[in-house]
């Protein structure tokens, strides 16, 4: 891996234009707002995932396994997009620490993060890319997520690691929507990160249904948004006729 400096605050600027799930904040002036609180704090306190499980239970009007289902489902696509298309776009992989990392509470959609600290590196290869970003996401913030939201409410940890994978191509799809040229390098960033540790078997890769390209990504598991009232199942899932 390449060890030049490289302006992360730049390229997180640069993710943020591709949708709200890339955008983390890095201005340090949001350093004066109390109520910003390091993503440590969610993994080891459980009052705010228990409390954000709740709201959606109550938005979706569904019980507690699909709330924390949908309610993981959407802090780790936070987690996971902006470092993915750093990576795409920039061969840049963000070090987002758990310390570093702060999210803040809203009630209106998904929770907005900002980074004290941000850093990373220059990583132009594709597998090594991908290598870099389990190194940085796993145990840093995904494993510890999974282990915070299964001490709230029985479910199955593989149905988590499902939705992280759903994440990651559903992260792939929204990147190359916006940066067509940018299709290979997404696929194969995407496909070797689908293939390590926790996520490997968790989903196939089928041929391309638009608007993917290259492949199209179909989970092993459901995220049971399908039992939402209203619901159906989501177009990755295993709940699909083949």
């Amino acid at each position: 891996m390449e060890t030049a400096a490289v302006d992360v605050r730049a390229v997180l600027a640069d993710v943020a234009g591709l949708g709200p799930f890339f955008a983390i904040r890095t201005d340090s002036a949001e350093a004066l707002d109390p109520t910003w609180r390091p993503m440590r704090e969610l993994y080891s306190d459980p009052c705010p995932l228990r409390d954000r499980i709740a709201h959606v239970r109550r938005m979706l009007g569904s019980d507690d396994r699909v709330a924390a289902s949908i309610a993981f489902q959407g802090l780790a696509a936070l987690v996971v997009s902006a470092p993915f298309a750093a990576a795409v776009l920039h061969a840049v992989v963000p070090r987002l620490t758990a310390r570093t990392l702060h999210w803040q509470v809203s009630t209106t959609g998904s929770w907005p993060l900002w980074c004290s600290e941000p850093d990373g590196e220059l990583v132009p290869g594709a597998g090594a890319a991908a290598e870099a970003l389990a190194d940085a996401l796993f145990d840093e913030h995904l494993a510890p997520l999974v282990a915070a939201v299964r001490a709230e409410v029985s479910i199955a940890e593989r149905l988590l690691w499902g939705s992280v994978a759903s994440s990651v191509a559903g992260g792939k799809r929204l990147v190359v929507a916006q940066r067509p040229t940018a299709a290979q390098r997404s696929a194969a960033v995407a496909e070797r990160l689908l293939g390590i540790g926790p996520l490997a078997g968790t989903g196939d890769l089928l041929p391309p249904e638009e608007p993917d390209r290259l492949w199209s990504f179909r989970r092993r598991s459901c995220c049971l948004y399908y039992r939402v009232p209203g619901g159906a199942p989501c177009a990755d899932c295993i709940l699909h006729p083949p």
